[in-house]
């Protein structure tokens, strides 16, 4: 039997080995027949925010971690509008709450409420797919967009030109054009519960995710892709955005995926978050760090084993965070964790994790929906972008990526001192260290006790189910399916 699973295991190898050769030869091509063939050529600048997205100076960034910070932030910013509030995003139900204090509005009534002021209220929601396949169907997008507009000055657009089994998935908010947000929260209760904090308590399904806050010149850029998108959609034209003054010192750059033949005001499209990933993946020495939903991506896993068969330095670290069950593709992560394992043969560089509630009750899971990157303290990104041909080739997406070392380094620790349960001056150390004597031990102890069906203790886990077989095809193949 063990000779019979050595050959599914050989067998498997190679098949997937042979179809994400021709994904990403197909992937090639494409981006080439469309002026973008350069983005997956390694080498070019050694400017982490080069490429083709624009870089702005003077901007402010903040890092909004989990729910609890990030919602009231931006119901406070659509509080405070006094000429418009546009917000594009995946979905959004008309009873969300931003808080749960006591009183609090619904997402409804806010706007409502916001647009009786005289402010201009748009907002750019998916239509959802074709055939009611999966979430948000496009009668619940209908219906969410009645509830919006009926009653209230609130305009209220759904957006239908979408690819084929892709989606809009950015998740955005502008006010006034002087600040603007950028992540991956949606304003919706579908699949679970927005409003996690940091201690993560059990309730049915935590959602650990990311937004940034952002103020000066990028904020132009930001409320330019909404534009763009709803003059396209709603036919209305909007005035190009005014661009703010410098209010920090930080680098920032928007990277987007645009799919091509989508929208005229990018027929080719736009690939710009694979080409800022790849970019800074290929330039790591010490340190990668990601924290998303799916790592499907070949281009992005291919960058990762070249670095773990061939690390840049002794202390070079690859942590990984990501969910336990994502909504679909679980295997494929799998398969390509698989691989990534087998490249570091034993020399225990690479840690795969998951958290769940702080209790450790296995009903109570914590849904890592966030998407970040970080690389040797010296780049950050965030959005809405997966590590998956959806987000990278097919889905629109919206991230923001700095160079500020303060603001990299600062939302590490933050995050780090969370999932490990620590104080942050607890976890400023070496990552190296901090990565071999506080996450591996920890998350093997919790792994450990789980094999044994003993109770956990920690948040922190292993991530469980590696698989090098069957779910090895599944990403190459689901690539095939649904990329044009």
């Amino acid at each position: 039997m063990k000779t019979f699973h050595s050959f599914l295991d050989k067998v498997d190898e190679r098949l997937g080995d042979g179809l994400e050769h021709v994904l990403c030869a197909h992937h090639r091509r494409r981006l080439r027949d469309l002026g973008w063939g350069d983005v997956l050529e390694p080498g070019g600048s050694a400017d982490r925010l080069g490429g083709r997205a624009a870089v702005r100076d003077g901007n402010r960034v903040e890092v909004l971690i989990d729910g609890e910070e990030s919602l009231p932030a931006i119901e406070d910013a659509i509080r405070s509008a006094k000429s418009h509030v546009h917000i594009a995003n995946w979905h959004a139900s008309a009873d969300f709450r931003l808080t749960r204090e006591p009183g609090a509005l619904t997402l409804r009534e806010l706007l409502a409420e916001t647009a009786a002021r005289g402010v201009e209220v748009r907002v750019l929601l998916w239509a959802g797919p074709p055939v009611p396949a999966f979430q948000p169907t496009r009668r619940l997008a209908r219906r969410e967009q009645r509830k919006f507009t009926d009653g209230s000055a609130v305009r209220c657009v759904l957006d239908s030109r979408e690819r084929t089994m892709h989606c809009h998935h950015e998740k955005l908010v502008v006010v006034d054009d002087a600040v603007a947000f950028v992540g991956g929260v949606d304003f919706t209760a579908l699949e679970g519960d927005r409003h996690d904090s940091p201690d993560h308590p059990p309730r049915p399904i935590g959602w650990h995710d990311l937004a940034s806050r952002l103020e000066g010149p990028v904020v132009a850029d930001v409320a330019d892709h909404f534009r763009r998108r709803w003059t396209e959609v709603a036919d209305e034209d909007l005035p190009a955005p005014r661009v703010p003054e410098p209010v920090g010192g930080s680098r920032v750059q928007l990277l987007r995926t645009v799919p091509n033949n989508t929208y005229d005001f990018a027929p080719k499209g736009e690939f710009t978050i694979l080409d800022g990933y790849l970019r800074a993946l290929r330039s790591a020495r010490r340190l990668v760090y990601l924290e998303n939903q799916f790592l499907w991506s070949p281009e992005i896993a291919e960058v990762l084993l070249d670095k773990l068969r061939n690390p840049p330095d002794d202390r070079f670290r690859v942590v990984l965070l990501l969910p336990r069950k994502p909504s679909n593709g679980s295997d494929t992560t799998r398969g390509q964790l698989g691989r990534l394992l087998d490249a570091d043969d034993g020399n225990r560089r690479l840690l795969a994790t998951t958290i769940s509630a702080h209790d450790g009750d296995a009903s109570s899971p914590v849904y890592v929906h966030a998407k970040l990157g970080i690389v040797d303290d010296e780049w950050l990104t965030v959005g809405s972008a997966n590590l998956n041909e959806h987000s990278l080739f097919n889905d629109t997406e919206v991230n923001i990526a700095t160079d500020d070392p303060d603001v990299v380094r600062a939302t590490r620790l933050r995050l780090w001192a969370e999932h490990l349960g620590r104080e942050v001056a607890e976890v400023d150390g070496d990552p190296a260290d901090v990565v071999d004597h506080l996450w591996r031990p920890v998350a093997e102890e919790q792994a450990e006790r789980e094999r044994h069906g003993e109770r956990r203790t920690h948040r922190l886990v292993l991530l469980p189910g590696v698989s090098r077989r069957a779910g090895r095809l599944q990403g190459p193949l689901r690539g095939l399916l649904v990329d044009g």
